[in-house]
Parts: structure tokens; C-alpha cells; sequence
């Protein structure tokens, strides 16, 4: 069988699955939409955590950034796992004490202020659009190729899976979902790579292959000839760094803190019965999301190698490469150049094809490709491939639903329900939800039609918004019992702010002046959030010293939540 036909067969089936869960586990009410429940076993809760956090960017994406930036693409490997410990030890079982719906629920709660839970509104929908543009883009980018539709059908086919499985189950059709979801992402992650690694190197696992020496009995290390390929063709050196030190800390630490300031992730921890479950379920989704984060450096280096021997000819010395005839070309790059993600520019008419990182390159390779394109690389069985098409497209429509739901309950529950409309109803509250995730869906499918970046950038854009406003006034909320809603409201507004200006500026304002000379402190737009995290607490700890404590109500339910014990149900008044 080819490879569309299988691909069609694959995901065809995963879309089958992913369906049937979300009509059996159809919502009836808003406990079952908004925290399916609260009854996930923590080990389904775990599986379907990581299924929510490792998206369209961990998937596709990450090791296609590592695989071209290689030392510096390591800050977003760092950064994302280093999140998610600092998410599971220091906010989840606190915020899950507190026993509310949403984010936006507890600072509203909190902070005592609904102009405080409307900015956390604003705030979460923002972030969350932002974020879901990425995955629907991977959406698109998975389609586009394997389906041999435009980006934009990809797209609409994509909206219209999320659609109809996060409206009709909400939460607890989205948990089981994403149980199966994590499967199909993780098988379709790890065999590709024990394929190639065995290929490459020899070993049978990518994790220990990274750091072999080469199968074809040169003694030469994977990393070492990398770094001579880099070197020989103008490239940086693959296990150095170019970026600033100064830089490498604020995009490490703005993914971090963000990643503890998600929304969709957070409310993962509300859908099990206990506090001591929602520590079970953070350590089993660990344990889940470090079996594809250690294999992602590994794909992205045999990938590399794989890719330019494909192109330039297996040779290191890149003045005796004379490139690959055009006509000779293999099917992965004529296949990929019908998407546009790939293209050539025959520069001295020579019929040959050259890849490089200077004035000889022919070549114009998109990062995101690279996951999806490694197992046509590397010549491997087409039922792998459409296996990787059909783990791609799980990643991003898992992290979408989530991000979805998001944006529904902060419009349903946190907007609707407990500032404008109190005394609305549960069955209306729940057509509240479903219609604001249908609207969601339309506005998503816009961005990843014209997105504002490639995946894994946009969706570092994402962990800054919410690194610069969520995590200080949710630390606050937390650890310092005194601090207002004054100063928690005027901190959030002038994180965001600050960050989205940056953002905005440099990546569509004046997209020339995007280079290292022009940013602040050499902080690149991807790592601003984290000087946004500064300004939020610095702005409301300034407000705060200018204006009254907490209430004295306020500060004995800090001290409340502060010592996690009993079961903690969510409540939805």
C-alpha cells in the first residue's frame, strides 16, 4: 500500500477512536464538562496531563528546532520539562486545595475582585489563542503532506475533529480522548526513532544512540560529525551555543514559569478525587512526557545527518559535495516541496541541489517538517510513515482540545456565570460553554491558517504571555498572603503588556529590527516573558505598598490552601 493510502487508514482510525471515546463519554453537566467529573484515576489522569502538555510543538517542532539550532535549540527542551516539575510541585496541589473550576476562578476568588477575574478572563483567552495557533498550524502541516490537501483543508479537517469531540464531551470526553491520544503519539514518536537509531548507530535505543559512535565502523561519534558537517558547510557548530547566556536564562525561564502558569494544564488537576491524587497523576504525566522529551535529541541528530547526506552527498569535506542532481532527487523532498515547506533555488544552474548555512545554500528546508519527514528520510517502511502523520496530528489536536475548553469555561463559568449572569442556569450555563468552544474553534482555525510564526516560536510566544501574567499573581496568590487585589491587577495588565508590546513590535511592527543588537538586555521576544514575570511582580508589589493587606479572610484562607490536606472537590459557585 502507498503511503496516502495508509496514512488515510492510520489517522482515519485514530479519528474513528477519538470519536467513539467522545460519544461514550459524552458531558451531561458542567461538572462533567469543566472537570470531567472529578473522578480520573491519577494513572489516566497522568497520560492524558501529558497527552494536554506535549503539543503540536513538542511533537512536530521541538526536535526540528534542536535538529537545526542544535545546542540552543536545548532551551526549549529545558525549559518545558523544568516547567512542568515546577508546575507539579509548587502550584498544582495548592490550587487544587483551593477547589475552583479555572484559573481565572481562583484569582478571582482570591484577589476578592471581579475586575480581577475578568483580566484573568482576557488574560487566559489571549494566551490560549496564541497557543492554539501553533497547534492548529501543525494540523495543517501534517495534513498538507500526507493527506495532499493546502494547509488551509488541513486546517478546516482538523477544526472539525476538535469540534466535535470537545463541544459534545467537554472535559471528560477530552481526558479519554487524550489517554488514547498519548498512545498513538508515543508509539508514533519512539518506533521511527529505534529504527533509525539501530540504522545510525547500532543501538536500539535513540536515547543511547545520541551519544554512540556511527554504525558504519568509522569510529567516528554521532555529535562529532555533526559538529565537523556544521563547520564544513558554514553552519554554527551543532554542540555550541550561539545565542547570549543572558538570553539562554530568559527563554529557559520564561518557558518555565509559563509552563506553570497554563490554564489547560493547571485544570488537569481538578479532574481527579484527591489532593493526593493530583500529586500521583503530576508524577505519572513525568514520567510519560520524559519517555518522547529524552528521544527528541536523538531524532533531531539522526535526522541532520540523515538530511544533508540526502542532499549534499555522505561526504564531511563540503568542498568535494558537489550536491545531488535534482533530477535524482529522492521522494521526500519532491513530496515535501508540494507543500511549500520546501524549496530550491538552483543558484549556479547547475542542476544540483546544495544545502548550507551560507551563500552556497540552494536549499530552503521549514524546521517543522523535520519529525514528520525523518522516517521519508531515512527510507523507512511506509506504514511508519502515515504512523508518524497519524502522532502528529494527535499531539496538536489533544493540546487544542484542552486549549479550547479553556477558553469555554473562562466565557462560560468565570465571565457568564460568576460575574455577568449568577443566576443563570446549569443546562444554560452548558450551551454557554459549547458555543463559546465552537466560536473558539473558528478563531483558532483562522490563526493556523495565518499563522504568526512557525509552531514551536508561536507557542513560545504563548509560555511568555503566560509566564508575564498568570504565575506572579498566582505565586503571590499562594505564598503571600497579604498581597491585593490592587496590586495582583495592576501586575497582571503590565506584564501582559509589556510582553505583548515586545512581541508585537519585533516580530510585526519592525520584523528587520528583530535581531540581537535591538533587543533589550539581548533578550530575543522569545524569552521576554520572563523580564514581563519582573515587571508584573515589581509593579504590584509598588501598588501593593501604596494600598491595604488582604483581608483578614482572605489571608486565613491562604494559610488555608497553603497545607494541602483532604480532598479538595471542586465547586462551581
Amino acid at each position: 500500500m502507498d503511503i496516502k493510502t495508509l496514512t488515510f487508514l492510520i489517522v482515519g482510525a485514530s479519528f474513528v477512536l477519538y470519536i467513539a471515546i467522545a460519544i461514550w463519554a459524552r458531558a451531561g453537566s458542567t461538572k462533567e464538562f469543566y472537570v470531567a467529573g472529578g473522578g480520573v484515576h491519577p494513572i489516566a489522569n497522568g497520560m492524558a496531563t501529558a497527552a494536554d502538555w506535549m503539543s503540536a510543538a513538542s511533537f512536530i517542532s521541538m526536535a526540528g528546532l534542536i535538529s537545526f539550532m542544535g545546542y540552543d535549540g536545548a532551551v526549549y527542551l529545558l525549559g518545558w520539562t523544568g516547567g512542568y516539575v515546577l508546575l507539579a510541585l509548587c502550584l498544582a496541589p495548592y490550587l487544587r486545595k483551593f477547589g475552583k473550576f479555572t484559573v481565572p476562578d481562583f484569582i478571582g476568588d482570591r484577589y476578592y475582585s471581579q475586575t480581577a477575574r475578568t483580566v484573568a478572563v482576557l488574560c487566559a483567552i489571549f494566551v490560549c489563542f496564541t497557543y492554539v495557533a501553533g497547534q492548529m498550524r501543525g494540523v495543517g502541516v501534517v495534513f498538507s503532506r500526507f493527506l495532499e490537501v493546502d494547509i488551509t483543508s488541513g486546517v478546516l479537517i482538523g477544526m472539525g475533529i476538535v469540534f466535535f469531540y470537545t463541544v459534545l464531551g467537554g472535559m471528560k470526553g477530552i481526558t479519554y480522548t487524550q489517554v488514547a491520544q498519548y498512545c498513538v503519539l508515543m508509539f508514533a514518536y519512539l518506533v521511527p526513532a529505534v529504527f533509525i537509531s539501530i540504522m545510525v548507530t547500532g543501538h536500539l535505543l535513540p536515547q543511547t544512540g545520541f551519544g554512540a559512535t556511527l554504525a558504519d565502523g568509522s569510529g567516528v561519534y554521532l555529535l562529532d560529525k555533526l559538529d565537523g558537517l556544521s563547520r564544513e558547510l558554514g553552519f554554527h557548530e551543532y554542540t555550541s551555543g550561539s545565542k547570549s547566556t543572558l538570553d539562554v536564562f530568559c527563554i529557559t525561564a520564561a518557558l518555565m514559569v509559563g509552563t506553570a502558569g497554563l490554564p489547560h494544564v493547571i485544570v488537569r488537576f481538578f479532574t481527579v478525587p484527591k489532593v493526593r491524587d493530583a500529586r500521583k497523576s503530576a508524577g505519572w504525566a513525568l514520567l510519560f512526557i520524559a519517555v518522547v522529551y529524552t528521544t527528541a535529541p536523538s531524532i533531531a541528530s539522526f535526522a541532520r545527518v540523515n538530511m544533508i547526506e540526502t542532499i549534499n552527498g555522505p561526504t564531511i569535506d563540503a568542498q568535494a559535495a558537489t550536491g545531488t542532481a535534482y533530477s535524482e532527487a529522492p521522494s521526500w523532498i519532491t513530496n515535501w516541496e508540494k507543500t511549500g515547506l520546501i524549496s530550491w533555488d538552483d543558484k549556479n544552474q547547475d542542476g544540483k541541489m546544495f544545502y548550507s548555512g551560507d551563500e552556497r545554500n540552494e536549499m530552503k528546508v521549514d524546521r517543522d517538517i523535520m519529525v514528520l519527514a525523518n522516517p521519508e528520510i531515512a527510507d523507512l517502511p511506509a506504514w511508519v510513515i502515515a504512523l508518524v502523520a497519524a502522532g502528529g496530528v494527535a499531539a496538536a489536536l489533544s493540546t487544542s482540545a484542552g486549549l479550547l475548553l479553556v477558553i469555554s469555561t473562562s466565557v462560560s463559568h468565570d465571565l457568564l456565570k460568576r460575574n455577568l449572569m449568577p443566576n443563570i442556569k446549569d443546562k444554560a450555563e452548558l450551551f454557554y460553554a459549547r458555543l463559546a468552544a465552537a466560536v473558539a474553534i473558528c478563531v483558532a482555525g483562522w490563526f493556523g491558517i495565518n499563522p504568526p510564526g512557525f509552531v514551536a516560536q508561536v507557542v513560545a510566544f504563548a509560555f511568555g504571555l503566560a509566564a508575564s501574567s498568570f504565575f506572579p499573581a498566582i505565586i503571590m496568590g499562594i505564598f503571600y498572603k497579604r498581597m491585593n487585589s490592587q496590586g495582583a491587577i495592576a501586575g497582571m495588565l503590565a506584564g501582559i503588556g509589556f510582553t505583548t508590546a515586545y512581541i508585537v513590535y519585533f516580530k510585526f511592527v519592525e520584523p528587520a529590527a528583530n535581531i540581537s543588537e535591538n533587543w533589550w538586555f539581548g533578550i530575543s521576544p522569545e524569552g521576554i516573558g520572563a523580564l514581563g514575570m519582573l515587571v508584573n511582580f515589581a509593579v504590584a508589589f509598588i501598588v501593593f505598598k501604596f494600598t491595604a493587606d488582604a483581608p483578614k479572610e482572605i489571608q486565613q484562607l491562604v494559610e488555608d490552601i497553603r497545607y494541602p490536606q483532604g480532598a479538595g472537590e471542586a465547586q462551581d459557585h
